[in-house]
């Protein structure tokens, strides 16, 4: 951990448990979003026992969603020092990003070839709507949700149950620096006219344009990547 790691803060209030939902996923998804937006801070200690008393949960689902947001890279532990929201790391960003793109332009190649099934449409579109519903409301977080659908639609419709996976967990090493980056509803409108300009492509069957369309597309969180950085040097390793 660099000497600049922050260790001050505390986790933010937590929503009341749902028990009739998976306790591990709820708690996962709530220090997810917090880590996202910047509610956990990089370089802040985490403590088991401060996220339990947080959920009023015990330690054995804390340390199962723990284990899953280290496995995302967002969280590290360090022998005899502690948990901490890890850092951002520029060399992680571009080898999650090179095989963020070759996972999803093999995606929408494939379904440019084997064609989208209604459900398939439906669920897209409704992504799609999300984010336009977002936009309008100014709710970036919920913008970033429905983002997070679009992706997670078009790997559902390859019907390759293995890519989802694959891909959820490499777009973890990009998803702070996309939250970083959508700051204002012009960015987010630009985000979703390339989405749309990619699922007009793959509904056309227009292999060559999806591609050219997802490739802009996805290398856009590259090209903010220096202005990020510039923005919140404390951020990275």
């Amino acid at each position: 951990m660099p000497k600049s790691t922050q260790t001050s803060g505390s986790v933010p209030p937590m929503e009341r448990l749902d028990l009739n939902r998976p306790v591990v996923d709820q708690i996962y998804t709530a220090l997810k979003s917090a880590i996202l937006g910047r509610e956990l801070f990089p370089g802040q200690a985490v403590s088991e026992t401060e996220i339990g008393h947080s959920f009023n949960s015990s330690r054995t689902p804390v340390r199962e969603a723990l284990s899953r947001l280290r496995d995302d890279g967002l969280i590290v532990t360090l022998p005899s020092r502690g948990t901490y929201v890890s850092k951002l790391s520029e060399k992680h960003i571009r080898s999650a990003q090179f095989i963020r793109e070759a996972l999803e332009i093999a995606a929408v190649s494939r379904l440019c070839q084997m064609g989208l099934t209604a459900e398939a449409e439906q669920e897209i579109e409704h992504a799609l709507n999300g984010q336009r519903a977002a936009m309008k409301a100014g709710d970036r977080k919920a913008f970033r949700v429905h983002d997070d659908q679009f992706h997670a639609a078009l790997a559902a419709a390859t019907g390759l149950e293995r890519l989802e996976t694959l891909l959820i967990r490499e777009k973890a090493g990009l998803d702070r620096l996309r939250a970083l980056a959508i700051t204002d509803e012009a960015h987010m409108g630009r985000l979703l006219c390339e989405h749309e300009a990619v699922y007009d492509a793959v509904k056309a069957a227009d292999e060559a344009r999806a591609v050219d369309e997802l490739r802009k597309h996805l290398r856009r969180v590259l090209g903010i990547l220096s202005q990020v950085f510039e923005n919140h040097q404390d951020y990275f390793e």
